[in-house]
């Protein structure tokens, strides 16, 4: 990402403080790398201590500021309080967390062991919740103001047929938004959630779209506008909604999407019509990224 990909003035996040969950790759890259370039300082955690390290080098080679790595498994919640007290310890409290980690595959439900369903909701649901938690109180309790974003998806308005539990932990985020956007606006603590649509990244799109690549992926979810978004896109939206001047936007839930909700809910219908052949050359997929996944993981 380069200063022509984002429409602020340079320095304007300078004085944050950002928390990306999930911000190694994907979206949570793109993310901390817009807050950087801004000025925020900016924390990222994830289960892959590796990932994260290298990440936070090639963004302070590529612009500076500070970046700050740290392998957390949020669906720990003392994991997470740890990971909180060092990033209080480490220059004061945050001003901002971004709920970004997330897991997710396609699956047809009556495939789906509990195992299964807990690796998905542990994070998104239990772990976004418990980290949000963490961050609310401390920030009650010294009278800060900060500000929480939640990536989600278009499914909390349509249902995620062959996402389920992915569609459901993010509904019950996006009603954590709206709900603790009434009770902890009279503390200074706001929260807004992106819905994004089809975006292409190598780990998401291993899982959603097995065999997608970033030129067809669009296309194969059905896009009005025949193509998947571009990070800077989103991370222009995300920039947005930490910052301070948009501070009267509050228990919103923004789509980002190119038309795909419009169109019909932006989700896997159209895998009504695979096969089981179909459905185990996915499952295979998938596994094979997994199992990648694990190999990097430090907690």
């Amino acid at each position: 990402m380069t200063p022509d990909d984002l429409m602020f003035k340079p320095g304007i996040l300078a004085g944050e403080r950002i928390l990306v969950t999930g911000g190694g790759t994907g979206l949570g890259k793109a993310m901390s790398e817009a807050f950087l370039m801004l000025g925020a300082e900016v924390y990222i955690c994830g289960r892959r201590g590796g990932v994260l390290e290298e990440t936070a080098d090639g963004l302070m080679s590529a612009h500076g500021g500070r970046v700050i790595p740290i392998a957390c498994d949020i669906r720990v919640p003392e994991a997470i309080s740890d990971m909180c007290d060092r990033i209080w310890a480490d220059g004061g409290a945050l001003t901002g967390l971004v709920n970004n980690a997330a897991g997710n595959f396609i699956s047809r439900t009556e495939d789906l062991s509990t195992r299964a369903f807990d690796a998905i909701a542990n994070i998104v649901f239990r772990g976004s919740f418990f980290v949000t938690l963490d961050c609310g109180k401390r920030w009650i309790a010294e009278g800060r103001k900060a500000s929480v974003l939640s990536i989600l998806t278009t499914w909390v308005w349509s249902g995620g047929p062959f996402t389920v539990p992915s569609a459901m932990s993010k509904a019950g985020l996006n009603v954590m938004t709206q709900s603790l956007a009434v009770e902890w606006a009279p503390k200074g603590i706001r929260f807004n959630a992106i819905a994004p649509g089809p975006f292409y990244t190598e780990g998401m799109s291993a899982r959603l779209n097995p065999g997608a690549t970033a030129s067809n992926y669009g296309e194969m979810r059905g896009n009005p506008m025949g193509r998947a978004g571009e990070l800077r896109e989103l991370a222009n939206m995300a920039v947005w909604l930490m910052h301070p001047f948009s501070a009267y936007v509050n228990g919103q839930t923004i789509a980002i999407d190119g038309g795909s909700w419009n169109a019909g809910g932006g989700a896997f219908t159209t895998l009504r019509d695979w096969d089981d052949a179909q459905w185990e050359t996915a499952r295979e997929m998938i596994r094979g990224a997994n199992s990648q996944d694990r190999a990097k993981r430090t907690v």
